[in-house]
């Protein structure tokens, strides 16, 4: 006996889900963060940059290595402000070094 299943497209699916939808507007949330400040961060430090969570109101920006975080975070003033400009006014953000697994 065979079963036949009804496949749904993922936008489907997540549409039929709020768990789904709400994770889907969080990454939405956070990688629309990450593009409107990429273009002030070095060209060189962007393969090293990656959007995280945000939680409680502070985002969370994963970076390869310590050098490059260290540079991140004396930009942080510089993104924030373009976040806001861009309608974020919860513009906090922490930088966190990822570490190779």
């Amino acid at each position: 006996m065979s079963t036949r299943y009804n496949a749904v497209t993922l936008q489907q699916a997540t549409e039929a889900s709020p768990t789904l939808a709400s994770l889907a507007a969080r990454v939405r949330d956070t990688n629309e963060r990450l593009r409107a400040v990429l273009d002030l961060i070095p060209q060189e430090m962007r393969s090293a940059i990656q959007a995280g969570p945000v939680e409680d109101g502070v985002w969370c920006v994963l970076v390869q290595g310590s050098a490059a975080a260290a540079k991140l975070r004396q930009l942080v003033p510089m993104l924030q402000s373009r976040l806001r400009s861009k309608g974020w006014d919860d513009a906090t953000i922490r930088i966190k070094v990822r570490t190779k697994r």
